[in-house]
């Protein structure tokens, strides 16, 4: 399934959780989960700058949903995100039984881009959600959004 104008919508609002979390100190990465009929029932940004890192906001998706959808509503729901599942969050994501997932921006966009700016990388591999999770439905990246996330991305891990 290609992205959708309500998809960039969605993501849209994923890119102001990421810049909320840049303003806040933290990791540019923000994510919202969408129920079948398109309400947004979670969204939360990353919050790793206190030392946890798997403050994810995708993995508090998947704690949230557990607690609060039955399978079935989760197997039907959309995770939307700034950035593309880290292996952590795509198998938190495939255990917990959740629907399709939307990005704005790759894995491999941003090792790129963190490589272009001798950054460090990530301490895993930066592997696509479809080799941790074969059989979630995934669409990403949005060309449209790329140069924002960029920018953010660029704002906090930029030397």
């Amino acid at each position: 399934m290609a992205i959708s104008e309500n998809d960039l919508g969605q993501l849209r609002k994923c890119v102001e959780l990421a810049r909320e979390a840049l303003d806040g100190g933290d990791e540019p990465f923000g994510s919202i989960l969408v129920d079948h009929t398109g309400t947004t029932v979670f969204a939360d940004r990353n919050r790793v700058k206190d030392g946890d890192a798997t403050q994810h906001p995708e993995f508090a998706i998947a704690r949230w949903a557990v607690e609060h959808l039955s399978p079935e509503d989760r197997a039907r729901a959309t995770v939307y995100t700034s950035g593309e599942h880290c292996p952590m969050c795509s198998a938190a994501h495939a255990w917990v039984g959740l629907g399709r997932i939307v990005y704005a921006t790759s894995s491999a966009q941003l090792s790129g881009w963190l490589s272009d700016w001798g950054a460090p990388g990530s301490p895993v591999a930066p592997l696509p959600i479809t080799t941790v999770a074969p059989g979630i439905e995934v669409d990403g990246p949005a060309r449209e959004l790329a140069e924002t996330m960029k920018d953010l991305y660029a704002a906090k891990f930029r030397g």
